[in-house]
């Protein structure tokens, strides 16, 4: 069988690890050609290129994007994973770090997909995935920031996807729970009691674990196929459960 996405040019931001780490691998196997942009040192997936490229900087995305057009020829996917965490409550930061995260989280967001844009108008199968969070539609404890950055996200998901869809341009999100990846180790490693903290993470999601970043490349994955043609403007829940179950405890 030929693989559903040969032939096609994949950019996943974040890619360096975590769920960028694992979609990069899975668009990999899936046939497209993969470039993993990341400003961070990280691991680089065995037949993907990578590049150094801070999503912060204008310039920075638009000569890593020029790099890969310039390769490929074509972009036809793009996964906007790249992201940074914030724990605390609306006191905890000052306006430098809102500045930061926002730039990372939403603004980086839109930068990457403005630079991509005149590639995916080109694409017979043109899909941008977003990497959302529950943090956009929970209240979580101490996740002031963060929340809102992520609501940004979920918004500008519908944004893009109302913009584009007459250019058959599809635009749509994963909402994942808590994922065990690099970035929540980092995160737990901040609480006083790191494993008292995982097990409460654990403990909301009905599933009763943490989501594994496999489980949300699958996702991203199906969101970028080209068979997926009438998915759009969708935000897609892999989330343990999280945001729609009420499970009684000791039961799951």
């Amino acid at each position: 069988m030929t693989a559903p996405l040969a032939g096609l040019v994949a950019v996943v931001t974040g890619g360096g690890s975590g769920i960028g780490l694992a979609t990069a691998l899975l668009l990999r196997d899936r046939g497209a050609s993969v470039w993993c942009l990341d400003a961070a040192e990280g691991e680089t997936a065995e037949g993907t290129r990578r590049l150094t490229c801070d999503v912060r900087n204008g310039a920075s995305v638009a000569a890593a994007l020029a790099e890969v057009g310039a390769e490929e020829g074509r972009v036809d996917v793009l996964v906007n994973n790249a992201g940074i965490s914030a724990v605390g409550s609306v006191e905890a930061f000052d306006e430098d770090e809102w500045a930061r995260v926002l730039d990372v989280n939403v603004v980086g967001m839109a930068r990457v997909s403005a630079a991509s844009l005149p590639w995916l108008r080109r694409s017979e199968h043109p899909a941008i995935v977003n990497v959302c969070s529950i943090a956009a539609l929970n209240g979580l404890p101490d996740r002031a920031l963060y929340s809102a950055s992520k609501g940004a996200v979920y918004a500008l998901t519908l944004a893009m996807a109302t913009d584009h869809v007459s250019e058959g341009i599809r635009v749509n999100a994963v909402s994942p729970g808590t994922v065990e990846t690099p970035f929540v180790t980092r995160m737990l490693e901040g609480f006083d009691d790191p494993v008292a903290e995982r097990r409460a993470l654990e403990a909301r999601q009905a599933t009763r674990r943490l989501v594994q970043p496999e489980e949300v490349a699958r996702a991203i994955a199906y969101l970028a196929d080209p068979d997926a043609t009438s998915t759009t403007g969708t935000i897609l829940d892999v989330d343990g459960g999280v945001t729609r179950l009420r499970v009684r405890a000791g039961t799951a």
